[in-house]
């Protein structure tokens, strides 16, 4: 049995950045499913958002976040996230991130604006920001001593044991079961991290990588956490669209540099949808493309920047360029063929302001976790924000309840049991059931939603959910169909949380429900047993 103070699972910049500030106090293990830069961080292109010039101020940004949450956000989460801003982007650049310099601004960085912003405040590192914040975090957990970072390992569930809670009985988290190769062994630790990232996968067009199954959300749950808000997901309104590409991502930021959304006729259509034209939130924008889209019958829309010169968008979006140049597309001379694309999970597993889950010795971070900070629609370039925000939150809590952490004595737990279980042979049984779902949730689960469409994706993603299910139970498992299975409950989830909110708030937009309630709150909902089944169990909050 593998044991350690800290299990983390996920690599990503919540991950990495809480492993880092875990292992001054213990010994870390991170798994991760595949390599150590298969994550949303290494794919995030504009930035990290932070009140950074003298023109600029917390107020500013504060209400900006607020505005984009739809209502939803907590304020005081909210707060203290952009509060503490400037000195995680600092601490970035003291582990070793490079963001792009600009000597005319007082606070010597190049920063960018994007939808929402009020200001210019995203540094970045051109288009690969995300990719720098991974190397120069995986390089820092590499050179650290306590760290093990452990890929192509996919956990399976959580473990949990009893544990008294005053006068009641509950349940506390003490690990995961891990699975490697085809051995499924327990990982015990004091802490445990879902830092897994989002859901992207659930759905048939994203921009996420392959490994964004919720695998952190559906073990959660299926543990009994508190979850919120799994109807907003965010959906980010400008996916290349070209037969040779599934995922590949045209940066908000090229909007922030002037960039305006046009039909195949060529004329701008956003000044129809919001006063801010181009520079209105992701989901104002992503309705507007979906509407135009039905109106005209169109396969995509486009994105035109072809009057700044080659030279600068060469410098500012060199990745955006060279990709899309090799797909026969001169941004320079000619306008992008864009569709919205599954993008963000803005709710997640509950956790209050030190990262902490109803569940003790369980923590989320990052995209895996529903903090306050995004409500009903995530601000750009917020994301990359929390997580570092939050991770430094997390270990700061570890580090004032290590003493109690570190006499906690890990208790004994089975081994993993495959039973009478055999072998599947037949691959397709998953392939199927995975294309099924995402095409369901992507024409009923969508961008714009209606109260009929919800009830048919429940019907059929209930009966598939059920024999999913069942072959979890019957066949030896597998890394698909562990992810399988995690989509698969991912989507009830979505379903059920939508059908709850009877309104159309943020990035939850229904045709059955357009005006707003005076009264918004969060969707918070559980795990609740009845005899060996479970079922959802809404909470008042």
């Amino acid at each position: 049995m593998v044991k350690s103070d800290f299990l983390i699972i996920g690599s990503g910049i919540a991950g990495l950045s809480f492993a880092l500030k875990c292992a001054e106090m213990g010994t870390v293990v991170m798994v991760t499913k595949k390599r150590d830069v298969d994550t949303a961080t290494n794919l995030a292109q504009g930035g990290i958002a932070a009140v950074l010039e003298e023109d600029d101020s917390m107020a500013s940004h504060i209400n900006d976040t607020l505005l984009s949450g739809a209502g939803l956000c907590d304020e005081s989460v909210v707060d203290l996230v952009v509060s503490d801003g400037p000195a995680r982007v600092r601490e970035l650049v003291r582990i070793g991130v490079d963001f792009v310099k600009d000597g005319a601004t007082t606070s010597g960085y190049s920063l960018g604006r994007e939808g929402g912003h009020s200001h210019r405040r995203v540094a970045h590192s051109y288009d690969l920001t995300g990719r720098e914040i991974e190397r120069a975090l995986l390089e820092s957990a590499r050179a650290t001593e306590n760290i093990t970072l452990l890929e192509n390992h996919i956990a399976v569930d959580l473990l949990m044991v009893p544990e008294a809670c005053g006068s009641n009985m509950g349940s506390r988290c003490v690990g995961a079961y891990v699975m490697e190769g085809e051995s499924v062994e327990p990982y015990r630790a004091k802490v445990t991290a879902l830092c897994s990232g989002g859901v992207g996968k659930v759905y048939l067009y994203t921009t996420n990588p392959d490994i964004a199954t919720g695998d952190g959300l559906a073990m959660a749950f299926r543990a009994g956490a508190e979850m919120e808000n799994m109807e907003f997901v965010q959906f980010h309104p400008t996916c290349l669209y070209h037969p040779q590409e599934k995922n590949f991502l045209i940066s908000e930021a090229v909007r922030g540099e002037g960039a305006v959304l046009v039909g195949r006729d060529g004329v701008p259509f956003m000044k129809k949808y919001d006063p801010r034209e181009d520079l209105a939130t992701r989901d104002t924008v992503a309705r507007a493309i979906d509407s135009e889209l039905k109106e005209t019958g169109e396969d995509c829309v486009y994105l035109d920047i072809s009057f700044r010169d080659a030279e600068f968008l060469m410098k500012r979006f060199p990745t955006i360029f060279n990709r899309c140049l090799s797909r026969g597309i001169d941004i320079s001379k000619q306008p992008i063929p864009v569709v919205p694309a599954a993008h963000y999970m803005c709710g997640g597993v509950r956790t209050d302001r030190n990262g902490r889950t109803s569940i003790p010795g369980l923590m989320a971070l990052g995209e895996t976790a529903s903090t306050g900070l995004h409500g009903g629609n995530r601000l750009a370039s917020n994301s990359l924000l929390e997580a570092v925000v939050f991770a430094d939150r997390a270990a700061d809590y570890c580090q004032k309840s290590w003493d109690r952490l570190q006499s906690f004595e890990l208790p004994d737990v089975d081994v993993w049991k495959s039973g009478n279980a055999r072998k599947l042979s037949e691959e397709i049984l998953i392939n199927h059931n995975w294309d099924v779902i995402r095409r369901t949730m992507w024409n009923y689960v969508g961008i714009v939603r209606s109260e009929k469409r919800l009830e048919l994706a429940k019907k059929r993603m209930a009966v598939i959910f059920q024999e999913i299910d069942q072959f979890y139970h019957e066949y030896i498992i597998t890394p698909n169909m562990i992810e399988l299975r995690n989509i698969a409950l991912n989507a009830l989830l979505i379903i059920q949380s939508a059908m709850e909110r009877k309104e159309s708030r943020g990035l939850h937009y229904t045709i059955d429900y357009k005006s707003l309630d005076k009264h918004p709150h969060p969707t918070v909902f559980k795990r609740k047993m009845n005899g060996q089944k479970w079922q959802i169990d809404m909470l008042e909050c």
